[in-house]
């Protein structure tokens, strides 16, 4: 297929999924009907494109990100601000450690940094996956609240984790001090180059609007160009573009209401990024579903020394699972049950959260596009030239955790 009749391809699938989703007897989720669908649309044909991480991240990340930001509640997220710091902090750094150890004594030949950069890459929750399966779940609306925004800001920590994990391996030293540096450079850069682009491009924006009149097509369309901006600056000057879209958002969010756009903008505005929410969103995972069968593949089906047998594969998936939703169980009990003991003091109230909430805190810790286009970073050979150890096999199994 050519590159257009692929586009629309992905577009009719993603239309398609909709009412597959309303078809079914049983209530599952959209987001893997669209996983699921992709994998029957690249095994039924030849889409005339390949997933490239740096591509994917610029074209279908910022927008997303951008929105969330813009529309999550800045009242319940500063409440929560804890619970949200702990989850997206200490949660990803005893992931690192926990799962990197695990999955080194489950498979012995993978060596101990690429393992370490694997469960960095497992330890963001993806943004775009707990809003697409939480919009059908009812999930307690204070609940949400902390996993939208933990989702929104742990990217930050596993990435920069999986970057030193990875110049491990390719140079065997690691420098925790060099570490710790580059995490503040990428946070904080990140989020100063989403304010700062909202900031420049509102002033501008004003400066015109005051003399010339607001039109609101120019508006939409100025609205649209600012994650993409953010997220660029953000990745030209070595910071987390992800936190520069999110910051760029929590950044409109707060310019909004000062009531600086007319009704007539904010009504056509709301519309046009509801439909590019359900595209965009549809894509992403019709994607992920296209690229599973060309990732495992590798792993299931090499003669190489990573080369391993489908039920092997299966079994280790499973077992990271498994794993990762215990060290979130038991982090998320220890992290609800001090948050909310604090916010309880006041009214007396010191009960703490239930297994079946903290269960829920647990499972709903979804992985998707940001694990998949992260781990497909791995390099393909180290600095001799010889291949990166392990690295279709991590990739199998990113895949495998992602579903």
């Amino acid at each position: 297929m050519g590159m257009v009749s692929s586009a629309l391809a992905l577009l009719l699938t993603v239309v398609v999924s909709g009412a597959v989703a309303r078809a079914l007897p049983l209530s599952i989720p959209l987001p893997l009907v669209q996983i699921g669908l992709g994998v029957v649309l690249t095994l039924s044909v030849d889409l005339a494109f390949d997933l490239n991480p740096d591509v994917f991240f610029l074209l279908f990340l910022p927008p997303l990100l951008f929105l969330d930001g813009w529309r999550i509640p800045k009242q319940a997220l500063l409440q929560e601000k804890r619970a949200v710091l702990e989850l997206a902090l200490g949660l990803v750094l005893l992931t690192v450690l926990g799962l990197g150890l695990f999955i080194h004594w489950m498979i012995p030949a993978m060596p101990l940094a690429v393992a370490f950069a694997l469960a960095a890459v497992l330890s963001p929750t993806d943004p775009v996956a707990v809003s697409a399966i939480g919009a059908r779940i009812p999930i307690p609306s204070r609940l949400m609240h902390i996993l939208e925004g933990e989702s929104l800001l742990n990217d930050a920590a596993g990435l920069v984790c999986m970057r030193f994990a990875v110049a491990a391996v390719l140079s065997g030293a690691f420098s925790p001090l060099d570490a710790v540096a580059t995490f503040l450079w990428l946070a904080g850069g990140g989020l100063a180059s989403g304010v700062a682009v909202v900031w420049s491009a509102t002033i501008a924006k004003n400066w015109v609007a005051r003399r010339v009149g607001e039109e609101p097509g120019s508006q939409i369309v100025i609205s649209l160009i600012l994650p993409f901006a953010a997220y660029i600056l953000a990745e030209h000057l070595g910071c987390s573009g992800f936190l520069a879209a999110v910051s760029a958002g929590l950044a409109m969010s707060y310019l909004e209401q000062s009531g600086q756009a007319t009704a007539s903008t904010r009504i056509r505005r709301t519309a046009v990024w509801d439909a590019l929410q359900f595209t965009v969103n549809g894509i992403i995972f019709v994607l992920l579903g296209a690229q599973l069968p060309r990732i495992v593949a590798p792993a299931t089906w090499s003669s190489g020394a990573d080369g391993v047998g489908l039920p092997l594969l299966l079994a280790y998936v499973v077992a990271i699972c498994l794993t990762l939703a215990f060290l979130r169980y038991l982090w998320v009990w220890l992290s609800l049950s001090f948050t909310m003991l604090r916010s309880r003091r006041s009214t007396h109230d010191a009960s703490r959260p239930g297994w079946r909430l903290t269960a829920v805190a647990s499972l709903a810790g979804v992985r998707g596009a940001v694990t998949l286009a992260g781990v497909l970073t791995l390099p393909l050979s180290l600095n001799d030239g010889t291949p990166f150890p392990m690295r279709d096999l991590a990739c199998s199994l990113a895949a495998g955790t992602i579903v």
